[in-house]
């Protein structure tokens, strides 16, 4: 539990970081209220199409009587809905990001510096941050969409569907919330997405007691916009301490191996 605790700790670290620099903070929402407004679009429109989406999925419901019918495809359209914003939750923070890049890149390295320590740069000019970045995402999507297909199915299981399966979707989406906002410090660290993926699973619950409470608080209206430039800076300082760098405050040992961090 000390690591769930600690995990939380750096988010609200971070949420506390931004608001006493509100020029940073405001930085920070340009990108995400562009998001929204994309976001917004889409599910207004999934909102309005879901239950047609369910009817033609489901020409076998088309004979079935009342109340059978409509039960069904209701249960049926909330799923997809669910799916949509689930997904949504997910990859509006990949989206975020993509779109802001130079401002939490400088919002993340302002962090490190008040921090104390070494500023890690990559060294790479933005189109390549930009380019690496969009495949990475990509490449997290794809396992999303994978975790979201079988959360879908597990869905139809009686009670499990309902209980179990909504927390291992929340897990699985705070995970992934926490890659996507410490990518932002650790690709200044040098760490290509497999090593990054390995320092997450390597310390699991700091994770999750980082990325879980941010997950629920994303399903709140406007929240996911409000907390964003937060969510960046706590998760630079949750990278600190995954891979931390000669001259960090509160560093033991330099991160061994492919986590270290190489000078040109």
């Amino acid at each position: 539990m000390g690591d769930l605790a600690k995990g939380f700790g750096y988010l609200m670290q971070g949420q506390r970081w931004v608001a006493r620099r509100g020029r940073w903070y405001g930085f920070g929402l340009l990108p995400a209220l562009v998001t929204l407004v994309l976001y917004a679009g889409a599910l207004v429109g999934l909102a309005y199409g879901a239950d047609d989406l369910a009817a033609w999925a489901t020409p076998l419901a088309d004979d079935w009587t009342s109340p059978w019918q409509g039960l069904f495809r209701g249960f049926l359209t909330a799923l997809v809905f669910a799916l949509g914003l689930f997904l949504a939750v997910v990859t509006f923070t990949a989206v975020t990001l993509l779109i802001g890049q130079p401002f939490y890149e400088s919002l993340s390295e302002e962090v490190d510096r008040t921090e104390g320590g070494e500023v890690p740069e990559s060294g790479l000019p933005l189109w390549r941050e930009l380019w690496i970045s969009a495949v990475d995402s990509l490449r997290i999507l794809a396992r999303v969409a994978l975790f979201g297909i079988l959360l879908f199915a597990l869905g139809f299981v009686p009670v499990a569907g309902q209980t179990v399966v909504p927390v291992i979707g929340f897990c699985v989406s705070g995970f992934f919330l926490a890659e996507e906002l410490t990518a932002v410090a650790l690709q200044r660290r040098r760490l290509r997405l497999k090593e990054r993926l390995e320092l997450l699973r390597g310390r699991r619950l700091l994770t999750l007691g980082f990325g879980v409470p941010l997950a629920l608080a994303f399903l709140v209206p406007f929240a996911a916009v409000l907390l964003m430039p937060g969510a960046v800076a706590g998760a630079t300082l949750l990278a600190r301490e995954l891979a931390p760098v000669a001259g960090t405050p509160d560093e033991t040992a330099e991160a061994p191996g492919p986590y270290s961090l190489h000078k040109n």
